[in-house]
């Protein structure tokens, strides 16, 4: 099997060359020379494919295990060779993809596929060792995912002229006649245009303006636009879904585009174009957490939600009143529709509520009640006063106004130094008096305590007072007899 295609990927094309895997690799390169040299013995082939292949000639790195695909034998044959290196797990029936016990690499052979249904999985899948590899990669989405790597020589087999097509930071279709058939491949295009920049050749658009996304499970598609969210660009992901119709499928974003905005606070245009540069600088500066930063997308992407509905034009100005309350409400459908998981609706939801605090609080003179408060909202939905300043400084980034150029926000910085003071910037306010002190007072449990212990969470809130006893007594004092001790 000697395919080695038109481009050979090396320094010359301006890309990382691969060296063979060293025999001391370690974890998932370790284990797939392993599994390479048991196939190579038995006399078949093991060739790395797919996104591993791709992040490493153009990053040097890759942050996912090597996929491997077997040439030369026949699953029965390749079951046998693969249980001398461990157990063996087989997932899936018409196509086997090998799992080995104690490696960190899946195994599958070369297939074909033949459309039977809609959607992602409406695929009859035969497995096919002896196939070459040109037609094996023939089935794959992009050129520059359909390259091959013997990790044991180094050989690249690249018979699609996807290196060429890394190098131009280009994506086409391996097949354009078989692109369509898989609608999940509009996202991911998207979504490769945030990661690493590249674009689509005018083919690849059309073919993506075809699709249709009502064919993908929600699961699916939240899974490719949480890959489009958390890329380097979400702009550029999103701009593509627009310019192919896509956007479409994502009706609370579409509803962003052409929503005008008071040019002395907006002097970028829409809200559509405001939430995509919003986007961008909050990728700029988005926290190392992975569920943090998928938050701040998240949240960011549906802080304007509600300015579709509340926009009106009032004496000359643009007003958007009520769109934080109006917006939270939607950005939750929006994330259920999606079956995001729960964390993540509860926290975008608040954050979309609440997202023009920081630049409001420190304006209105805001007391330490209202902070306290408003922390205790944000943690009750999981989620923290130092996560809705990220959010607030991402809208007040993604702008043209000179303030944004500057990176200015002296309210976001008043509001984070107010927190910090008050030691609620990352999470909720302790509260001072506790079931303990109540009791200690030889009141009984039951109502009464809940609701004594209520009262003095809001003296506390308002008041520096540090001793728990005198808020307690103030509470007493405040509920009346309902509440007094027992004699």
């Amino acid at each position: 099997m000697k395919e080695s295609g038109p481009a050979p990927a090396d320094a010359r094309v301006g890309l990382r060359p691969l060296p063979p895997l060293p025999a001391d690799a370690t974890g998932a390169e370790g284990d797939a020379r392993r599994v390479a040299v048991a196939v190579r013995r038995a006399g078949g082939r093991v060739l790395i494919v797919g996104g591993y292949v791709r992040d490493r000639m153009l990053l040097g790195a890759s942050a996912g295990e090597p996929d491997l695909e077997v040439f030369g034998l026949p699953v029965k044959r390749l079951e046998r060779v693969l249980r001398r290196l461990g157990p063996i797990h087989r997932v899936g029936r018409a196509f086997p993809v090998l799992r080995v016990g104690g490696l960190a690499v899946e195994v599958a052979l070369p297939r074909r596929e033949s459309k039977t249904g809609p959607g992602h999985l409406g695929f009859e899948v035969t497995a096919d060792p002896f196939l070459g590899f040109r037609e094996a990669a023939r089935r794959r989405d992009l050129t520059l995912n359909s390259i091959g790597f013997d990790p044991l020589d180094g050989e690249i087999l690249d018979p699609w002229g996807g290196a060429e097509d890394l190098m131009e930071r280009r994506m086409r279709a391996t097949d354009g006649s078989r692109f369509p058939e898989d609608p999940l491949r509009g996202l991911r295009v998207a979504a490769f245009a945030s990661r690493f920049g590249f674009t689509a050749d005018k083919e690849l658009e059309s073919l993506c303006a075809g699709l249709d996304l009502a064919e993908l499970s929600p699961e699916r598609i939240h899974d490719e636009l949480s890959k489009l969210l958390l890329g380097r660009r979400p702009s550029a992901g999103l701009r593509f879904l627009e310019r192919t119709g896509l956007l479409r499928f994502l009706p609370e974003v579409e509803a962003l585009r052409g929503v005008p905005q008071d040019p002395e606070w907006h002097p970028e245009g829409d809200v559509f174009t405001h939430t995509l540069l919003a986007l961008d600088r909050a990728s700029d500066a988005a926290p190392a957490d992975p569920e943090a930063h998928r938050t701040l997308l998240y949240a960011v992407l549906c802080h304007d939600f509600g300015k579709p509905a509340t926009t009106r034009r009032h004496r000359g100005r643009i007003r958007s009143s009520g769109h934080e309350p109006a917006g939270g409400p939607i950005a939750r459908r929006f994330l259920e529709r999606l079956r995001a998981p729960r964390r993540l609706t509860d926290a975008v939801e608040a954050l979309t509520r609440r997202h023009l605090a920081p630049a409001l609080f420190p304006r209105q003179g805001a007391k330490r009640g209202a902070y306290r408060r408003l922390a205790r909202e944000l943690d009750r939905a999981g989620t923290t006063l130092e996560m809705l300043l990220r959010v607030s400084t991402a809208d007040r980034m993604g702008r043209t106004t000179a303030d944004a150029r500057a990176g200015r926000f002296p309210a976001g910085n008043a509001f984070r130094a107010r927190a910090e003071e008050l030691g609620i910037f990352r999470g909720p306010p302790v509260d001072r008096v506790t079931g303990r002190h109540v009791l200690a007072r030889d009141i009984p449990p039951g109502r009464a305590v809940g609701r004594i212990l209520e009262r003095a969470r809001r003296i506390g809130d308002e008041s520096p007072e540090p001793d728990p006893e005198r808020i307690l007594d103030q509470a007493l004092a405040e509920i009346g007899a309902e509440g007094r001790p027992r004699r």
